[in-house]
C-alpha cells in the first residue's frame, strides 16, 4: 500500500509497481472480519483492509453541503447499495416532473441553491484531512457526484429525462444549470490541498450512447473541459469516472483534459491501453465481477494474466474489478482473486 504509488501512477511517472484499489469490498463484512481478527466497529478495520489487499486508492467523491432533497425536487437515481439477503428493499421514488415541459423550464441552481463559497472549500478541506488521517498511507481523491447527466437523472428520473433529451436545444440550457452547479463544486476542490479529483457522470448506458451522440460532442463533453480547467490551473489532475460503455467518446474526453479513465469492464481493456496507455492513467481491468460471483475461476485468472500482459505498454495503471464487488460474490472467490492478484502487484 502506499500513496506514492497512486500518485506516480496517476501522474504518469516511474513507480515501483502499478497501483490496486477495489470497490465496494466493505460490502462483505463478514469476510472483512475473518481476514483482519477485528469486528465490523472497529475503528482500525478500514485502515486494517487497505494494508491487507494493498490499497493504493481510494474513491470518493463529495457533492457539496447542499442537500437537494431537501431544497427542492429530486426523484431517483437508481440503487447504488445493495445488500446480499435484500434487506435494503426499497421501492423508487416516483418522479415529482410530469412533462417535459417542466423539465425544460427547470433550473439547477434556482431549484437548489448555493452554499457559501468559503465554507464549501472549508467543508471539503477537513473531509480531505479527515481522511489523510485515517488512511495516510492511501491516496483519498476530492470529487463531485451529480455532475451533468447523472445531475439530471437525480432530479427528472430516467423516464423524463430522455423524453426532455428529445429536444436537444430546450435541454441544453437544463444541462447547463447542472453544469453551473457542478463548476461551483470543482472551483471549490480546486481551493483545497486535494491532489486528485474524480468527475464522476454516468452519462451513457452498458450498451452506449443513450442520447444522440452530438449532445455529448455538442453539449456535454465541451462542459467537461470547462470543468476541469480550474482543477488543472491548481495543479491537480481529473480521473473521469462513468458506469457504462463509453468507448465511443473517450478520444473526445482525453482531448477534453481527462487525466485518466475509472471504467468498467463493458469498455475493453485492450482498447483503453491501445488508445491511452501511454497518455492516461487507466483505473480498471480485464477482469468482471460476474465471473467472481458465478464462480468462473479459470476466466477470472485469465483476465488477470492478460490484465498485467498489456499494462506493459501502459505509463500508468490502478488495478481494480471495474464493476465493484458486489456482496454476492463467494468468500473462496475473493480469496482466490486476491491470492493469485496480490503477489503479481509485488507482495
Amino acid at each position: 500500500m502506499s500513496l506514492q504509488v497512486a500518485l506516480d501512477n496517476i501522474w504518469l511517472r516511474p513507480s515501483s509497481r502499478w497501483g490496486h484499489t477495489e470497490y465496494s469490498l466493505n460490502y462483505h463484512t463478514k469476510y472483512l472480519e475473518e481476514r483482519t481478527g477485528l469486528h465490523r466497529g472497529d475503528p482500525n478495520l478500514g485502515r486494517k483492509v487497505h494494508e491487507i489487499f494493498m490499497f493504493d486508492f481510494l474513491w470518493s467523491t463529495n457533492d457539496g453541503i447542499t442537500n437537494w432533497s431537501q431544497e427542492g425536487r429530486t426523484t431517483d437515481m437508481g440503487h447504488a447499495v445493495y445488500a446480499a439477503d435484500g434487506s435494503d428493499k426499497r421501492q423508487p421514488v416516483k418522479s415529482l416532473f410530469q412533462s417535459e415541459r417542466e423539465v425544460w423550464e427547470f433550473d439547477a441552481v434556482e431549484e437548489y441553491g448555493l452554499p457559501d463559497f468559503r465554507e464549501q472549500i472549508c467543508v471539503y478541506e477537513n473531509q480531505i484531512q479527515r481522511a489523510r488521517e485515517a488512511n495516510p498511507d492511501q491516496l483519498t481523491t476530492g470529487g463531485y457526484y451529480k455532475t451533468i447527466v447523472s445531475g439530471a437523472i437525480a432530479s427528472f428520473g430516467w423516464e423524463m429525462l430522455l423524453v426532455a433529451a428529445s429536444d436537444p436545444v430546450k435541454m441544453e440550457k437544463v444541462f447547463d444549470s447542472f453544469f453551473r452547479r457542478t463548476l461551483f463544486h470543482m472551483k471549490a476542490w480546486a481551493g483545497t490541498s486535494v491532489e486528485v479529483v474524480i468527475q464522476h457522470d454516468d452519462f451513457v448506458w452498458t450498451a452506449g450512447a443513450f442520447m444522440h451522440p452530438d449532445i455529448y460532442r455538442q453539449v456535454i463533453i465541451p462542459r467537461y473541459a470547462e470543468l476541469w480547467k480550474p482543477i488543472h490551473e491548481a495543479g491537480k489532475k481529473v480521473l473521469f469516472c462513468s458506469d457504462g460503455n463509453f468507448m465511443e467518446f473517450a478520444n473526445d474526453l482525453a482531448e477534453a483534459g481527462a487525466d485518466g479513465f475509472i471504467f468498467e469492464p463493458c469498455n475493453d481493456f485492450d482498447f483503453m491501453v491501445d488508445n491511452f496507455g501511454q497518455t492516461k492513467c487507466l483505473v480498471g481491468s480485464f477482469v468482471d465481477c460476474r465471473d467472481l460471483t458465478f464462480g468462473r475461476w479459470d476466466k477470472v485468472r485469465n483476465d488477470i494474466d492478460r490484465t498485467f500482459e498489456r499494462l506493459s505498454d501502459c505509463k500508468g495503471a490502478i488495478i481494480a474489478v471495474g464493476n465493484h464487488l458486489p456482496p454476492n460474490i463467494p468468500e473462496h472467490m475473493l480469496d482466490k482473486y486476491f491470492e493469485y492478484l496480490l503477489p503479481k502487484l509485488g507482495r
